[in-house]
């Protein structure tokens, strides 16, 4: 299947210069999200105790994922989401920073995790998700996004620091 045949591609959005991937066409196609989840399940059977999935489009793959995988499900949500006790990372944007934060309890030391996303960029957002996983001593066995962006270069930066990282597709800005 096709996947990008199912993303759409949004010039100046959110502003001039920016091309957005939608991807609520693909949300929107039965067969692709099955698609999705055959494809990420097949890579991670056997592999995984827990989906960490990154607020918010991250859940839709992520919670779709630890179903197949009959795995748990690991929230990683913006400040103060989380109800209980939580440990954050702060990240760096091109306008400021950010921070994202896990359950202290979410993952027990050396159970087997993926981290899910729907696109990677330049990659800020998914290395603080991995720096939480890290503290609790998770043992991270790859980083799986629906869409890459390789000319941003978050992918390099994630191989680089040792983390095994799979797409579904990716796009050069031309496309």
């Amino acid at each position: 299947m096709n996947i990008k045949s199912l993303i759409r591609s949004v010039p100046d959005f959110p502003k001039p210069g920016i091309r957005f991937r939608d991807i609520t066409p693909l949300l929107a196609s039965s067969t692709g999200l099955r698609h999705i989840t055959r494809e990420l399940a097949n890579r991670y059977e056997g592999k995984v105790d827990k989906v960490a999935a990154i607020e918010a489009r991250g859940f839709i793959f992520g919670s779709m994922l630890a179903h197949a995988l009959n795995a748990g499900f690991v929230p990683i949500r913006k400040p103060g989401k989380l109800p209980g006790e939580t440990i954050g990372h702060n990240y760096s944007l091109e306008y400021g920073i950010n921070r994202v934060e896990l359950h202290v309890d979410a993952v027990a030391p050396d159970e087997r995790v993926v981290v899910v996303d729907d696109l990677l960029a330049t990659g800020g957002t998914a290395r603080a998700a991995l720096a939480l996983l890290e503290r609790l001593h998770a043992r991270v066995v790859g980083c799986a996004f629906v869409i890459d962006l390789p000319e941003v270069g978050g992918r390099a930066k994630l191989e680089r620091a040792g983390y095994e990282v799979h797409a579904l597709c990716s796009y050069v800005d031309a496309e």
